[in-house]
């Protein structure tokens, strides 16, 4: 195996719950692999990707379709909903006739969920409202919006913490409209990477998809150490975890595509995006 290389093999791990099931047993370390992780929110991972501070890991949907042509998925891994999520919501202080002209705090943490949103918002609702892009604080977001969109465990949180507002479900509202799964992260690998690599990407992808598999097999790791440093109780989280899937098949891509095909109708990306799947030095493209 090509794993003794000057420079360490660089992993970006999404610093939310909701890709636990993938990372909890993922130990590169019995590999044999000179690796590191850092750990972050989307946006960073995101920005990190693209500058090519890290070789491999989940980054937004998003962030992969306004720069496929640097990458290749990594098969059968994402983080994908088919109905409610539970962590991408959008909080709403007044009835939504009136947010959807109004004003609405995003995020600054995900470029795929504030995306989706303005899909649903101006797509599906007709609505024109103006954005704001804010820190993940949903009592300051609202002193200055209508609604705020927060994501993964900013989102859980506020959902416990401030029950007077109305919530959206965002992954939920798009399979109403669409019947379609809902992707929000890939896992990515620079192409360079899986040239330079190939046999350590292979080891490595093998070890993220042992290691989702080891998950589903039992939960219970991850909902005791989601209980410990998130809070809440353990049927909330088998819930949570229950409602998410890992898995990247034909139906998550699916989904994925008409994502990407809204995006450039509303002009939030300005190309047609493939997803290139690679495997075993073989690259399968699914086109729009």
């Amino acid at each position: 195996m090509r794993s003794k290389s000057s420079n360490p093999i660089r992993i970006g791990e999404i610093n939310y719950t909701n890709v636990w099931p993938v990372f909890y047993h993922f130990s590169p370390e019995q590999l044999n692999i000179n690796v590191e992780t850092t750990q972050q929110v989307p946006a960073e991972l995101n920005r990190a990707m693209l500058e090519g501070r890290i070789d491999l890991g989940p980054i937004s949907s998003f962030a992969y379709g306004a720069s496929w042509e640097q990458y290749y998925l990594f098969p059968d891994l994402s983080v994908s909903a088919f109905g409610p999520v539970r962590s991408i919501l959008l909080f709403l202080k007044k009835p939504l006739e009136e947010v959807l002209h109004g004003t609405i705090a995003l995020t600054n943490t995900s470029a795929t969920s504030a995306n989706l949103l303005k899909i649903i918002i101006e797509k599906f609702y007709g609505g024109s409202p103006k954005y704001v892009v804010m820190d993940p604080s949903l009592p300051e977001m609202m002193e200055q919006a209508d609604a705020a969109l927060l994501i993964g465990d900013h989102a859980i949180r506020a959902d416990w913490q401030h029950a007077e507002y109305e919530v959206m479900d965002l992954a939920e509202r798009w399979n109403a409209f669409t019947g379609e799964w809902m992707t929000f992260a890939v896992w990515a690998v620079s192409r360079q990477a899986t040239e330079k690599y190939p046999d350590v990407m292979r080891a490595i992808l093998q070890a993220f998809k042992d290691s989702k598999e080891r998950t589903s097999r039992d939960v219970e790791p991850i909902v005791r150490k989601a209980c410990i440093e998130i809070g809440g109780t353990p049927s909330y989280w088998r819930q949570y975890f229950g409602g998410l899937c890992h898995h990247f098949g034909q139906s998550q891509q699916n989904g994925l595509e008409l994502y990407f095909r809204y995006c450039k109708e509303l002009g939030l990306i300005d190309k047609e995006v493939e997803i290139c799947i690679w495997s075993d030095n073989t690259v399968t493209q699914v086109k729009e």
